[in-house]
């Protein structure tokens, strides 16, 4: 079914003077690091004069003539350094970490694609910022999947949760309910706990465990997460198969796979599995299957109308 640093806090951040990095050159180095200086001063003035006393709960005074929040009143919200922070808006080449960036971010209300360019511009290592996972999807991504019959498709999420499948893909994968063991609507979670002779995927021994090393590397977001935590407990107990396989701790990233399956309609199908990100749907993908061979093309084509397809629930 499914395809598939560190950066220490310095003196300089706590109002002492500051300076470039030890050992290091005042003067910026050529190429792109030298542009990201300019870019970061006109990138934090541009946030600050949008933030005004009134949105962090200051009061406006009196003769005020800059738009938005006084470079003091960024340093003294974020807690650091006046002068630290002044260097830092004009670009110059100072040491900066993720908890002072953050902080930063914070004060001026950056939301997380803001966050990620003030990284990047400040030369610090991004790391993302989990969010709960989509569990649905709208119309407009409802009629790309079904835009594709005859090829299946699906939604996935990061947890190879069943969003939404169009018509072709709900007939070669969906398994019966009492093929397995109840629980959620989700891709692993089907092919882990149903009988084997109920199973569309062929070579499991190949294909599960590159499918238990995505789930893992997506893991790494969000371990300690109850959901998470629940779900592989859950399947754990469940399928003894899942559980070897996770304790192998293998990782892997979604990608390009040719899949075979078994239709009791039409036979075998050898498909090609293919992963699109989706933009605004974080940790979700659309994965298509496409027929690896004419005799698969011609068999995937008498499901268009849904006239074969496996017992589904």
């Amino acid at each position: 079914m499914g395809d598939v640093t560190m950066v220490t806090r310095t003196g300089t951040e706590a109002g002492q003077k500051p300076g470039p990095a030890p050992g290091s050159s005042p003067r910026p180095a050529p190429g792109p690091p030298h542009r990201r200086r300019p870019e970061l001063a006109a990138f934090l003035r541009s946030r600050r004069a949008r933030v005004t006393p009134g949105d962090v709960g200051m009061p406006p005074g009196l003769r005020r003539r800059t738009p938005g929040l006084r470079r003091e009143e960024v340093a003294q919200l974020s807690g650091v350094g006046v002068t630290w922070y002044t260097w830092l808006e004009q670009g110059r080449p100072i040491n900066a970490s993720a908890q002072v960036l953050d902080a930063v971010a914070r004060t001026l209300r950056l939301d997380p694609p803001e966050r990620e360019h003030l990284y990047h511009l400040a030369e610090v290592p991004y790391a993302h910022v989990p969010e709960a996972l989509v569990q649905s999807v709208g119309p407009e991504i409802q009629g790309i999947i079904d835009a594709l019959a005859p090829r299946p498709a699906v939604v996935y999420n990061s947890r190879y949760d069943i969003l939404a499948t169009n018509s072709v893909y709900h007939d070669l994968f969906i398994t019966p309910v009492d093929a397995c063991v109840p629980g959620p609507n989700n891709a692993l979670w089907r092919l882990f706990t149903v009988r084997e002779q109920d199973c569309p995927l062929l070579f499991r021994d190949k294909e599960l465990p590159v499918m238990v090393a995505t789930l893992r590397a997506s893991y790494g977001l969000h371990a300690g997460e109850p959901a998470w935590e629940d779900f592989i407990r859950r399947l754990s107990q469940a399928s003894p198969l899942f559980r070897r396989l996770w304790e192998t701790g293998d990782v892997a990233e979604p990608g390009r796979r040719v899949k075979v399956f078994r239709h009791e309609a039409v036979g075998e199908l050898r498909m090609t599995s293919m992963s699109l990100s989706i933009n605004g749907m974080p940790e979700c993908r659309i994965v298509v299957y496409t027929p690896e061979d004419e005799e698969t093309e011609r068999r995937t084509a008498m499901l268009r109308n849904g006239a074969t397809k496996n017992p589904a629930p």
